[in-house]
Formats: C-alpha cells, sequence, structure tokens
C-alpha cells in the first residue's frame, strides 16, 4: 500500500481489515483522537486512517481527572458527533469503564450501540487475554475490536496509577502473551500504551496484527497521539512524557483571543464589512 492511500485526499474508505493489511505493507501510519465533528473532520482530511474517540475525553473535554467516570451515553454523543465529521477513516468507539466488564453480554449489547447510534466502525477494549472471549464474540457478531494492553487507563486504580508497564521479564512475558491472545480472538490491531521501546519491540514482533504504540517505542507499526497532546493544549506540566506538540494551538488561541478583545475595546470590530447591506 502505497503513501499516497495512507496520506492523500482521495483516500479510500478504511475498514478494519485494510488496517489489519498495513502490517504486511511495512508502511508506518499516524493514529489520532478525536472528540466531535470538527476536530474529526480535520484528521480525517489529513488522511489520518485511524480516528480514535478516546474515553480520554473525561480529561480533555469534561476535565475529569481519570477516564473512570465517562458513561456510554457521553461515549455515544461524542462518536456520533465525530462521525458525522469523517469521510475516510475508521471509526473507532472506545467503550468506557464498566461497559463491558460484566459480562460478554453487556459488553455485545454496548459495543453495538457504538455502531448503531454512534455510526462507530469499530471499538477498543481495553485488556489482555482475560478480555479474549469478549473480543471473539464481537468479532463474530460483525464488531471490529481494537485491543489495547500495557497501560490500561481504566485499571490505574489496581495498577496503583499510571505507570510504565513491562518492567520485569515476568511482566513482559504476560503482556507478548496478552497479545497474542487478543490477535488470535480476532482483533484487526493492537494499542500498546507505556512500556520500554524494547517491549513494544517484543509485542511487534509477536503478533501478526499490527500494533499502535502509546509511549511504545518508535518499532510499533503506527503510532497514536491525544488530539490535545499532539496540538499544544495540553497545559506542559501535564503533557505525557511520550507526546510531543507538533504545534502551539494554546499559543495561537491566547494571542487571538487578546487580539478580539483588543479590536472590540479599541471600537475596530466590527466595522462596515461586518455589517449586513454595508449601510453608512
Amino acid at each position: 500500500m502505497n503513501g499516497e492511500r495512507i496520506h492523500g485526499a482521495k483516500a479510500m474508505k478504511w475498514t478494519a481489515e485494510k488496517i489489519r493489511g498495513l502490517k504486511k505493507s511495512g508502511e508506518r501510519f499516524a493514529c489520532l483522537t478525536a472528540y466531535d465533528a470538527g476536530t474529526a473532520r480535520l484528521a480525517d482530511e489529513a488522511g489520518i486512517p485511524l480516528i480514535l474517540v478516546g474515553d480520554s475525553l473525561g480529561m480533555t473535554v469534561l476535565g475529569y481527572e481519570t477516564t473512570l467516570p465517562v458513561t456510554m451515553d457521553q461515549m455515544i454523543h461524542h462518536t456520533a458527533a465525530a462521525a458525522r465529521g469523517v469521510r475516510s477513516a475508521l471509526l473507532v468507539g472506545d467503550m468506557p469503564f464498566m461497559s463491558f466488564q460484566v459480562s460478554v453480554e453487556q459488553g455485545l449489547t454496548n459495543a453495538g450501540r457504538f455502531l448503531k447510534e454512534g455510526g462507530a466502525d469499530a471499538v477498543k477494549i481495553e485488556g489482555g487475554a482475560f478480555r479474549s472471549e469478549l473480543i471473539a464474540a464481537l468479532v463474530a457478531n460483525g464488531i471490529p475490536v481494537l485491543g489495547h494492553v500495557g497501560l490500561t487507563p481504566q485499571s490505574i486504580r489496581e495498577m496503583g496509577g499510571y505507570r510504565v508497564q513491562g518492567k520485569t521479564p515476568e511482566a513482559i512475558e504476560r503482556l507478548i502473551a496478552d497479545a497474542r491472545a487478543i490477535a488470535a480472538a480476532g482483533a484487526f490491531a493492537l494499542v500498546v500504551e507505556c512500556v520500554p521501546p524494547q517491549v513494544g519491540k517484543a509485542i511487534t514482533q509477536a503478533v501478526e496484527i499490527p500494533t499502535i504504540g502509546i509511549g511504545a517505542g518508535p518499532n510499533c507499526d503506527g503510532q497514536i497521539l491525544v488530539w490535545h497532546d499532539c496540538l499544544g493544549l495540553t497545559p506542559a506540566e501535564r503533557l505525557p512524557k511520550f507526546a510531543r506538540r507538533f504545534a502551539d494551538l494554546e499559543g495561537e488561541i491566547r494571542r487571538a483571543l487578546g487580539a478580539y478583545q483588543e479590536a472590540v475595546r479599541s471600537g475596530a470590530f466590527p466595522d462596515i464589512t461586518h455589517c449586513y447591506g454595508n449601510l453608512t
């Protein structure tokens, strides 16, 4: 698959199978979160092949300290908004805390809502091998699944906070086993979060589906960033170590708001060109 297919404006509609096929092509790809029609449209028009409506919206958009309070209704609301801005990208809805943990039946019902009500193309599920039954059931019922191992933010209470995973030989073995189990269950790709780069590389080599790194080093098949981190909207003191600012939109927004206030105070805005009829 050539670069024009990934990055060009004439891009096809991305599907789970096409994302899976990027593993064989060896071409690295960028993914991004989005939370509404406007952000999703911009990511889509940039040629991003996979857009995740992450439960990170709890922190970036809704102001929570963690992702744990995010509800299904909130996720469906934001996913449906993002879907209205997407034409080509594969849109993935992130299943929030306690929307799939109770039973396979609960997971099927809520994942179905993402497709029926939210307009998503696939869902993301956090967790390792113990999620295999759920992943297999979702795939068997026509719901593509993006897996997620390593640091799983919905488990931070059990993990003791946002900590790097895979720091011991035993932990590395468990992560590789989890990745293989998720792939075997039918997931089309796998997010690998906050592990040392050699662990990200080992997981990538161990599975036949693409790995999408976030703080997992340069050897994953793809990378994903949170919209606010990528574009400089996250306060510097809260920017994760793995994130890189590719713009300073916070600075530009502050400049624009200051300019707007000054224009109003001085009487420079609005002028005649902003008036209907241009009457004098």
